[in-house]
């Protein structure tokens, strides 16, 4: 697990995610941003533990199974947007739900699901798709190909899906 003053990691330009600098970590991103931000995770990599490492877990596995990435919005998404995607080399995708709530008009919640065959791109617009301040999104490498995803997305006016296909 992660504590100190080194578990939120703050972004404000597109980059690509990494488990060693940013897994287990709150990355932090919204305000006013300069331009479209696109959070680039990482290919899962399943491999197994060399027979050299012995009994237990080798600390230097590039497996990343199991590395969790936590989004969080501190401010509303006020210019721009925030994508959240996977390495177009690969075929990683979404599954899971996302719970949307509208904040500004009736409160109302609704779920949007990944459909697990095509959405690989996760998209925050500070209004109908998400991004409001309070914003939060957990995403874990769970097997190949596939990221699940959780949290819950705030946003205004007629709430949409978040999940896109690139």
């Amino acid at each position: 697990y992660q504590q100190g003053p080194a578990t939120t990691v703050e972004i404000t330009a597109s980059t690509t995610l990494s488990p060693s600098a940013h897994g287990g970590r709150i990355i932090s991103v919204g305000g006013t941003l300069a331009a479209n931000v696109v959070l680039t995770l990482p290919a899962i990599n399943t491999s197994s533990n060399p027979p050299s490492s012995g009994p237990g877990q080798d600390p230097n596995t590039v497996n990343n199974e199991g590395v969790m990435y936590t989004i969080w919005v501190p401010t509303t998404i006020a210019t721009s947007s925030v994508k959240i995607g996977v390495t177009s080399t690969t075929s990683n995708l979404f599954v899971g739900t996302l719970l949307s709530v509208d904040t500004d008009t009736s409160g109302a919640m609704v779920g949007f699901t990944a459909n697990g065959s095509s959405n690989d791109f996760i998209n925050l617009n500070g209004g109908t798709t998400g991004g409001v301040a309070g914003t939060w999104i957990q995403i874990t490498a769970m097997a190949a190909n596939k990221y699940m995803v959780t949290g819950v997305i705030l946003g205004t006016g007629t709430v949409a899906t978040p999940f896109a296909d690139s």
